[in-house]
């Protein structure tokens, strides 16, 4: 069975089979997006997930609040259903956390 893929920052839909890791796919289409270990162990090709559902049976790159935000690693998820996905650094506003940055609201102390 296959599900359709859309990178929507992208513009481009594709098919994708549900033993296939997005990330396959989108290169056999002729699309390059960015990769590093190609095994679910950096977050080099973590995406938004904006819609659908994936399996991820080897991503652990991914910390519990990088999931809950809906992040996915393209390289290992295996689509479950049709997906909608922003794909790029463009996607990352929310990927990675300041553990330095001041909460808005907040005080500083002198």
């Amino acid at each position: 069975m296959t599900h359709k893929v859309t990178l929507r920052n992208r513009g481009v839909t594709f098919h994708v089979a549900e033993d296939e890791p997005i990330y396959a796919a989108a290169l056999r289409e002729g699309i390059q997006l960015p990769i590093a270990c190609n095994y679910g162990g950096c977050i080099t090709c973590a995406a938004k997930m904006l819609s659908g559902k994936v399996r991820q049976p080897k991503g652990t790159a991914l910390n519990r609040r990088q999931s809950q935000a809906g992040y996915i690693l393209l390289c290992v998820a295996l689509p479950v259903t049709d997906c909608e996905i922003d794909v790029g650094v463009e996607s990352h506003d929310q990927l990675y956390q300041n553990p330095f940055a001041v909460a808005p609201g907040a005080r500083l102390r002198r």
